[in-house]
């Protein structure tokens, strides 16, 4: 579950402005490359959130009211879990910016100056292990990853290698493509050899079928 939070002045963005910005926040943090199955894709973005608030007042640090003639000033908080975090941060951030560049172009404003000076402030904040709640119980990481990919592994597994360059294979929790040859995270399971996308999907897959891990 991920949950975007865009903080921008009142009567910047209309109706129409802010449901095409929500779109464009989910789509600049799900990316289309290196993509998970398309089903667990579809998971992922029916957990993700993005709510839009308008602050009655906006006071910079200088203690200055932010000027309603001037440019506007974003801020986005994403929460996810802190086993996400990294991750996430790594591409979450240049992404929402350019989302919101992109939205400052269609109003006819400058989107430049949100990479050039500090209009546009990104937040990736980490939810503790336990801290998150769906279906009325709490939800870790490795939980939701379970829940977003559990119903789609049948697909998963019969996905096809065809095409796929030598050395790789799918990830068997996700379906993600997967480099052997530039990653450890591997298990071998009824000899068979399997590639992980992260460490998370590699617990799954062992847990499930009671494979001991050393790390």
């Amino acid at each position: 579950m991920i949950v975007v939070e865009l903080f921008a002045p009142a009567g910047v963005l209309d109706p129409t402005q802010h449901q095409r910005l929500g779109r464009r926040l989910i789509d600049a943090l799900m990316g289309t490359e290196d993509a998970h199955a398309q089903p667990v894709m579809d998971s992922a973005r029916a957990l993700t959130h993005v709510l839009i608030h308008e602050p009655a007042a906006w006071i910079t640090g200088d203690r200055h009211p932010v000027d309603p003639s001037d440019p506007p000033r974003y801020l986005v908080r994403v929460s996810a879990p802190t086993a996400w975090r990294k991750e996430l941060s790594a591409h979450a951030i240049d992404r929402l910016t350019q989302a919101l560049a992109e939205t400052e172009a269609e109003a006819g404003r400058a989107p430049d100056r949100l990479r050039d000076q500090p209009h546009a402030l990104v937040q990736v904040v980490g939810i503790a292990e336990g801290s998150l709640g769906m279906c009325g119980r709490p939800m870790g990481s490795l939980d939701l990853i379970q829940h977003m990919t559990a119903p789609h592994r049948d697909a998963i597994a019969d996905m096809t290698t065809a095409g796929l360059p030598p050395g790789t294979v799918i990830d068997p929790v996700c379906g993600m493509t997967v480099d052997l040859n530039s990653t450890d995270l591997t298990l071998e399971f009824e000899d068979t050899l399997y590639g992980f996308c992260n460490g998370q999907c590699r617990r799954i897959f062992a847990d499930e079928r009671g494979i001991p891990l050393t790390a």
